[in-house]
């Protein structure tokens, strides 16, 4: 079966992820906790398929309150594919230099805030804009997104940086530029892609990091619970965490 090369690439992503990449990802956690503990937040961007890291740590069951996701409708890949909202007007947004600043003016942000960017290739614009205009604010950013294989891309910024050229801290996803990873015999494409599992597993070895550091620091945690098969305290502890969240979003 063509799928278990899948499977074995995906699995030696991530082997490498936990070879190369633990010492960032603490550097990066300690970054976030910092940002929490002082009661701020961590702001967390992508755009395209790197909107599933965003969306996947918070609202999530096991994750908790200090992460706000930051996402555009129009960059994001829930569209209609063609006609409005279709992709080649996603590509287009990526790649327009300015539109980043417009987004963060719909915002509140602080020096305590942290800005924590998904880009697998790290070269358009609007990412790289939107790492300029937090670190402008005075915000730490962190990256996330195949560093090292990218390297090779020319950015498409004017400041001639690529997105993790930007970043204070860069943590590699460690999968291969071209992303898909399985060839086909009658195909030039091919399929698999597996940036998506490697930054959802750099994704949860940060947080549970963040919340290791945050414990040991004696910070309560508001960790969103299971309402499925939770206890009958789960709702309320669910209605906790919704409720210091609304209260952190005020900041906004």
């Amino acid at each position: 079966m063509l799928a278990l090369q899948w499977i074995k690439q995906a699995k030696h992503i991530m082997d490498v992820i936990e070879d190369t990449q633990l010492e960032h990802i603490k550097k990066a956690a300690e970054t976030m906790a910092d940002s929490i503990e002082s009661g701020r937040w961590v702001h967390t961007f992508g755009c395209g398929h790197a909107t599933i890291p965003v969306e996947e740590m918070y609202p999530r069951i096991g994750g908790f309150v200090g992460f706000h996701p930051i996402i555009e409708l129009p960059l994001s890949f829930f569209t209609h594919i063609t006609g409005d909202m279709g992709i080649h007007q996603f590509l287009f947004l990526e790649r327009t230099e300015g539109y980043g600043q417009e987004i963060m003016r719909s915002y509140d942000f602080d020096s305590r805030d942290c800005m924590w960017i998904f880009s697998h290739s790290g070269i358009n614009n609007l990412n790289i804009d939107v790492a300029l205009e937090s670190k402008r604010r005075g915000m730490k950013v962190i990256a996330y997104g195949s560093a090292e294989a990218s390297k090779v891309k020319q950015t498409r910024h004017s400041s001639g940086k690529s997105l993790f050229e930007v970043a204070d801290i860069v943590v590699d996803s460690c999968a291969p530029l071209e992303d898909a990873a399985v060839s086909l015999k009658h195909h030039v494409d091919k399929v698999g892609p597996v940036s998506t599992l490697a930054f959802v597993t750099t994704v949860w070895l940060t947080i549970i990091t963040v919340a290791e550091i945050l414990e040991g620091r004696g910070v309560k945690l508001y960790i969103h619970p299971s309402h499925n098969v939770g206890d009958h305290t789960a709702m309320d502890r669910l209605h906790e965490a919704l409720d210091e969240y609304r209260a952190k979003a005020k900041l906004l």
